[in-house]
C-alpha cells in the first residue's frame, strides 16, 4: 500500500475516531460535573468527589482511548491532516450533549462550532508548523510567559466577575491556555527523554512544571463544564485555544516555524477572524439559551442543549 493509502487507511479513522472519543468524554464531564459541589476555582476537593462517579471514571478511560489514537493518528500522518480532524471533537461533544440530554441540537451553537473548526483548521494548514524543536532557543522564553500567565489571571478574573456564559469563556480562556503549554512542555520533556534517557527529564524544570500545570488545566477544565449551562461554547474556546497557545510555543520556545508569506498571513489572519467570530456567536447563543432555560426548565440536571 501507498504511503499516501496507509494515511487515508489508517491515519484519519484513527484522528477521527480519537475526536469523537474527546467529544464524548466532555458531553460525559459536562454533566456529571453538576452532580458534585461547587468549590473555588482551582481546588482539588473536587477531582475527590468526581472520582467517585463510576460514570466519570469512564469519561477519563474515553479521554485515554482518544488519547492513544491520536498517537496513531501522527504515526501514521502528518500533523497538519492531524490536528484539523482532531478539533472536530467540537462537533462530537456538541451531537453527544444533545443526545445524552435528548435534544435536538442548536442550530446556531452547532454553526458557531463550525465556524471555530474550521477557522483553526484553516490556520493550522496555511500556517503549516514545521520543525523538529524539542529544546528551549536562545531566546528568552520570559516575553510570552508573561503574556500566557496574564491572559490566564485577567480571565480568571474576569471568569469571577462576569456572569453567565460569558465567565464560563473567561475560564475556557485560561484552561485552553494552560493545556496549550502543558502541550508544548511536554514536547519538551520527550525530547529531552530521546537525547537523554529516562532519567533526564528529571534534571529539568520543564517536568515538573508538566506536572503543576497539567493538573491545574484539567482540574480547571471540570469547572468550566460545571459552571457552564452548556458545552459548547467552553469546549470550542477550549480546543481552538489549545493548539493556538501551542503553536505559539513551538515558535518563540522551541524554534519551529510556520508560514508567513504575506498571502497565507492574510489567510491566517481571516481564519482568526473566523474563529473570533464563532466564539462571538456561541457565547451570545448560549447565553439566549441559558436564559431561557433558568426559566422554563424545570429538571436542571437535564438542561443541556449541547
Amino acid at each position: 500500500m501507498s504511503t499516501q493509502g496507509t494515511v487515508l487507511v489508517i491515519a484519519v479513522p484513527a484522528a477521527v475516531v480519537g475526536a469523537a472519543s474527546f467529544g464524548l468524554a466532555s458531553a460525559i464531564q459536562h454533566r456529571v460535573t453538576k452532580q458534585v459541589p461547587e468549590v473555588r476555582t482551582l481546588s482539588p476537593r473536587m477531582l475527590f468527589d468526581l472520582v467517585r462517579k463510576p460514570i466519570w471514571v469512564l469519561s477519563i478511560v474515553t479521554v485515554l482511548v482518544g488519547l492513544s489514537l491520536q498517537v496513531v493518528a501522527l504515526a501514521f500522518g502528518p500533523l497538519v491532516l492531524v490536528q484539523p480532524l482532531l478539533v472536530t471533537s467540537v462537533l462530537f461533544g456538541a451531537g453527544f450533549a444533545a443526545l445524552l440530554a435528548h435534544r435536538k441540537m442548536d442550530l446556531v451553537l452547532a454553526l458557531g462550532g463550525l465556524a471555530c473548526v474550521g477557522g483553526l483548521s484553516a490556520f493550522l494548514v496555511l500556517g503549516r508548523p514545521s520543525g523538529q524543536g524539542a529544546e528551549f532557543t536562545g531566546a528568552s522564553i520570559l516575553p510570552l510567559a508573561l503574556a500566557l500567565g496574564l491572559l490566564v489571571v485577567l480571565s480568571l478574573v474576569a471568569a469571577r466577575w462576569l456572569p453567565g456564559e460569558v465567565g464560563v469563556i473567561g475560564m475556557a480562556v485560561a484552561t485552553g491556555v494552560l493545556y496549550g503549554v502543558t502541550a508544548g512542555l511536554i514536547k519538551v520533556v520527550a525530547g529531552q527523554f530521546r537525547s537523554g534517557g529516562l532519567a533526564e527529564p528529571f534534571q529539568h524544570w520543564t517536568l515538573y512544571a508538566v506536572c503543576v500545570i497539567g493538573p491545574m488545566g484539567f482540574l480547571l477544565s471540570q469547572q468550566t463544564f460545571q459552571r457552564g449551562r452548556l458545552m459548547s461554547p467552553a469546549l470550542a474556546v477550549i480546543t481552538t485555544v489549545d493548539p493556538l497557545v501551542a503553536a505559539a510555543i513551538g515558535v518563540n520556545w522551541l524554534g519551529e516555524r510556520i508560514e508567513s508569506s504575506p498571502a497565507i498571513l492574510a489567510g491566517e489572519i481571516i481564519a482568526v477572524v473566523v474563529i473570533i467570530g464563532g466564539i462571538v456567536v456561541l457565547t451570545r447563543r448560549g447565553e439566549q439559551l441559558r436564559r431561557a432555560m433558568e426559566q422554563n426548565d424545570r429538571d436542571a440536571g437535564d438542561s443541556t442543549w449541547g
